[in-house]
């Protein structure tokens, strides 16, 4: 069976940017998800999760980055608080399936270590399944308008409740035929305008830890769409490793 987690959504989404107002809240203008970190990259960028100040967790079918940056509010807009790095290593895991997205997951070593401070840290990764109705945060950029080639000008996120683990696997297997760590989000499938677009590889952070790392989903995960994430702690040993090792 595949390690996959799917989430409940909750209703409680933030934007920096609310796209009906054309407003913004009243957030720093400096604000940011410190662990969060844009993959910029060609065709689409990604979101990295750093682990460790010199290591990054993201998807495998995520692109190489053409740059490495932490300390991000608005990705299209560059800010004197960032850090721009680039990388000395990508490992994607080596049982990677890219038709079925199996151990969809990739570490990438930075070429120094992050400097750690208010708008740059870790988050650590899990190491025990996530709990029956917990509820995990799930971060992401997204775009205003979407263009080709741009970046995305609004930090949003979504939280939502994880599905138990046999409701998620019998989801995963009516749509793709068979289920290997696998996190599902229990949304609903929504009928969402195809001009929402969200950056991908999102993480889920349930109880301060990191525990999925979004491999597919429908258009709109931030709206309560249903989503289904490379469950982490699975990797755990693989990836204590490869940092220990390199």
């Amino acid at each position: 069976m595949k390690n996959f987690l799917v989430i409940t959504f909750l209703g409680a989404v933030g934007v920096a940017l609310e796209q009906n107002t054309n407003k913004t809240r009243k957030l720093p203008s400096d604000f940011n998800i410190p662990y969060m970190v844009y993959l910029e990259s060609t065709p689409e960028p990604c979101v990295g999760s750093l682990i460790h100040s010199e290591w990054v967790l993201t998807a495998a079918h995520c692109p190489l980055p053409s740059k490495i940056r932490l300390g991000v509010y608005q990705p299209n807009i560059k800010n004197t608080k960032e850090q721009l790095l680039n990388y000395s290593l990508i490992i994607p895991h080596p049982k990677f399936d890219a038709q079925y997205l199996k151990n969809n997951l990739m570490l990438i070593k930075l070429s120094k270590a992050a400097v750690v401070n208010s708008y740059v840290g870790t988050i650590a990764i899990a190491l025990e399944p996530i709990a029956l109705n917990d509820t995990c945060f799930i971060p992401t950029w997204t775009w205003n308008e979407y263009k080709n080639f741009s970046e995305p000008d609004i930090l949003t996120w979504t939280n939502q409740y994880s599905l138990p683990r046999e409701d998620c696997w019998n989801i995963v297997e009516e749509e793709q035929g068979q289920a290997v760590n696998i996190m599902c989000t229990a949304g609903q499938p929504l009928n969402v305008m195809s001009t929402i677009k969200e950056v991908t590889a999102a993480p889920a952070i349930c109880l301060g830890r990191l525990h999925g790392i979004l491999s597919w989903a429908k258009p709109g995960v931030t709206l309560g769409n249903r989503a289904f994430f490379t469950e982490v702690h699975p990797y755990a040993r693989w990836i204590l490793n490869i940092m220990e090792t390199y």
